[in-house]
């Protein structure tokens, strides 16, 4: 396996668990008292569109050549980080 699998497989991965992660969150916010309910939705939306910005950056690198795949590493660990830094805010509030 080179370098640039076991990045994407690994990069995957953490995808995948914040996603499963997320939605045992969405669950726990469900039960919320109802005035709270409205803001999780929204905060939860924010969430899918971070997740599905990681999905799409990832596919991106996978296609990406070698000419470009720094660049795509620096900005898949930047996606990945804001999508890590929101949803722990979120949990956190939950």
């Amino acid at each position: 396996m080179t370098t640039r699998d076991i990045y994407i497989t690994k990069m995957k991965l953490q995808l995948d668990e914040l996603n499963l992660q997320m939605g045992k969150l969405e669950s726990r916010a469900q039960e919320a008292r109802e005035d709270m309910r409205d803001k999780y939705k929204v905060e939860m939306a924010k969430l899918h569109a971070q997740s599905m910005l990681a999905k799409t950056k990832l596919a991106e690198m996978q296609a990406s050549s070698e000419s470009t795949w720094d660049g795509m590493v620096a900005e898949m660990n930047k996606v990945r980080d804001a999508f890590v830094h929101s949803f722990s805010y979120f949990k956190s509030q939950v």
